[in-house]
């Protein structure tokens, strides 16, 4: 090559190359708005107890950018969401399960909910680290978005791919914001986390993590899952997952229990086609039950996370609980119905113990129906029935409360780049 070739093509070479850095920024930046219309009722069997539900509409906005080029990428995420309540006042509101809107301090529920939360990051191979806004999720720390907005954190989180088929994940947490209130934290102080999931080869993974939060509890996680296929049309999955909780002496009297729990489920899973088949066992042993989620302002943990077999609208997880469940799932895309699925499941649970007795028990109905439609200028637009019965014995009624609970759903989502 001629040197006044040589000239031309150096500066040319090292514009291309900024140019694909400069668009692995922009082309992997994205920004995802979430419409979402949720309503929740939940009628109790025991009459002193008054029904509650929470209706509202919500606006989630989410920005995630790419990386800037150079050895270290750095980014920024901003999350920006929006609620206004339809329906809950007038003392339905308040049921801390649904946690749709927060109450004042003078009962009444929160009209509208507004919150705007963001994070930076920096990237160096396939290793992230970032911190303001989280929504971290692993089996011990769940940021919760099964309600009408977000759960989120604040704090610092490292998530790595860099060795082949292991996630590694680890944080530092400071303050929890509840889903239900705009109140920047809900009484979290500190909470460290740190683990990985391990895909062994295509068929077998297993995970590892463990949690502290000073002054209230340690916990520990751990699973296996293995997948044996049959043929193109058969598969058998096999999951075990397990707790071992400890908590502080001075957590144990606040909320009047034990300290140590452990927590373990198997499941079978045969799918055949558009069917499956699940069967079910979850244990509990220790000194109390098994400890999660809740705001620590309410002597709640802050944590949140339940990967467990035999958890819908009840946990099935008393001091001591034993349970079974057998599952039936079908996706009617076989019977030319493309995007509706169903889910049904029964959980009966014994040896529940109380003040009142040893012998409590629990036992719950699940239905699921949801559509998501394929196609037309409603894509993805997705609507979700869910319908659980739930009998608690009255020797158990100190655990938890039997009664039904209905969930209607809409969510639309629109992706603009």
């Amino acid at each position: 090559m001629k040197a006044y070739q040589l000239v031309i093509a150096i500066p040319v070479l090292f514009t291309v190359q900024a140019t694909a850095q400069q668009n692995s920024f922009t082309t992997d930046s994205h920004l995802n708005f979430l419409f979402k219309n949720a309503m929740m009722n939940r009628h109790y069997s025991d009459s002193d107890v008054r029904t509650r539900r929470e209706w509202g509409q919500a606006a989630i906005a989410h920005f995630t950018s790419g990386f800037t080029p150079g050895p270290v990428g750095i980014g920024a995420d901003i999350l920006g969401q929006l609620a206004v309540r339809l329906d809950g006042g007038r003392g339905r509101s308040g049921a801390g399960g649904i946690d749709y809107f927060s109450q004042n301090s003078d009962g009444h529920a929160q009209s509208t909910l507004r919150k705007l939360g963001g994070r930076i990051k920096a990237k160096v191979g396939q290793t992230v680290v970032s911190y303001g806004t989280q929504q971290p999720l692993i089996p011990l720390v769940t940021a919760d978005t099964s309600r009408l907005l977000y759960e989120t954190y604040t704090g610092w989180m490292l998530e790595s791919q860099d060795i082949t088929g292991v996630d590694i994940s680890a944080g530092y947490l400071t303050a929890e914001q509840r889903k239900s209130s705009n109140h920047y934290n809900s009484g979290l102080g500190r909470l460290f986390y740190a683990g990985a999931r391990y895909q062994i080869n295509s068929q077998i993974s297993v995970s590892a993590y463990a949690e502290h939060i000073p002054q209230v509890i340690d916990k520990q996680f751990s699973s296996f899952t293995y997948t044996h296929p049959i043929s193109t049309q058969q598969k058998f999955i096999l999951d075990i997952n397990g707790y071992n909780s400890r908590l502080t002496d001075d957590y144990a009297r606040e909320i009047n229990s034990g300290r140590s729990n452990i927590i373990w489920s198997t499941a079978g899973r045969y799918v055949y086609g558009m069917q499956s088949f699940k069967l079910a066992y979850q244990q509990n042993s220790g000194s109390t039950g098994f400890q999660y989620g809740g705001y620590r302002d309410k002597q709640g943990l802050g944590d949140g996370g339940i990967w467990v077999s035999n958890s819908y609208w009840s946990d099935f997880i008393g001091q001591d609980e034993r349970s079974w469940q057998v599952a039936y799932s079908l996706d009617l895309t076989g019977l030319g119905l493309s995007g509706l699925s169903y889910d049904l499941a029964y959980v009966s649970g014994t040896d529940i113990h109380t003040s009142a007795s040893s012998h409590g028990k629990e036992r719950e109905v699940f239905n699921q129906l949801d559509y998501v439609v394929p196609s037309g200028p409603a894509k993805d637009l997705q609507l979700t029935v869910r319908y659980s019965r739930l009998q608690v014995s009255a020797d158990a009624a100190d655990y938890n409360r039997g009664g039904s609970d209905l969930r209607l759903i809409a969510q639309y989502p629109i992706t603009l780049f």
